[in-house]
């Protein structure tokens, strides 16, 4: 933020307002760990979890936060179902930017196994990989990476000043939680 910058067609834009912000989807499993970094990160966050919002389609750009999955057998699907009927939707996939993912370093190659997975598969970034529910630090260096993504996104014009609520309208009956 802070002097006017040009847009890809060369029109002149102001500073990214403060609550234009790319929203956080997220698929948090039984531990929460997911949950509580994505409400941590202070912008929108959507559940995947939930049916409405699982069966929508994201109206802006978005990123996706998503546990560790196969620890003990790397053969396993990594891929819970709720999120690949999630990415279905082909307007789904290519409106991902990237993914963040929470997993236990502990499980050494299949750390993070689900996340590589997505990201290799639909060719998108690894953008943060954090252990657990993470520490105050990885909150702070996420929220860093996501605002860079705002900026850019303020840039080629994809955000608006519109707050998100309005931003975004998915299924008839999701709440942002």
């Amino acid at each position: 933020m802070g002097t006017e910058v040009c847009s890809n067609n060369g029109a002149r834009r102001g500073p990214r307002p403060r609550q234009a912000n790319l929203p956080v989807y997220f698929y948090s499993n039984s531990s929460g760990n997911v949950r509580s970094f994505a409400h941590r990160l202070e912008r929108p966050v959507y559940d995947i979890g939930q049916r409405a919002v699982r069966t929508s389609v994201p109206e802006t750009n978005y990123v996706l936060i998503m546990p560790l999955y196969a620890m003990s057998d790397p053969a396993a699907d990594a891929m819970p179902k709720s999120l690949r009927r999630f990415m279905r939707s082909p307007l789904t996939r290519r409106r991902l930017l990237g993914v963040m993912s929470s997993g236990e370093s502990r499980f050494d190659e299949s750390h993070q196994a689900a996340c590589r997975e997505l990201a290799r598969c639909f060719h998108r970034p690894v953008l943060f990989e954090f252990d657990m529910q993470g520490t105050r630090w990885d909150v702070v260096i996420a929220r860093a990476i996501l605002a860079e993504l705002d900026d850019a996104a303020w840039d080629a014009g994809v955000l608006t000043r519109e707050p998100a609520s309005t931003v975004l309208s998915l299924a008839p009956g999701v709440r942002q939680t």
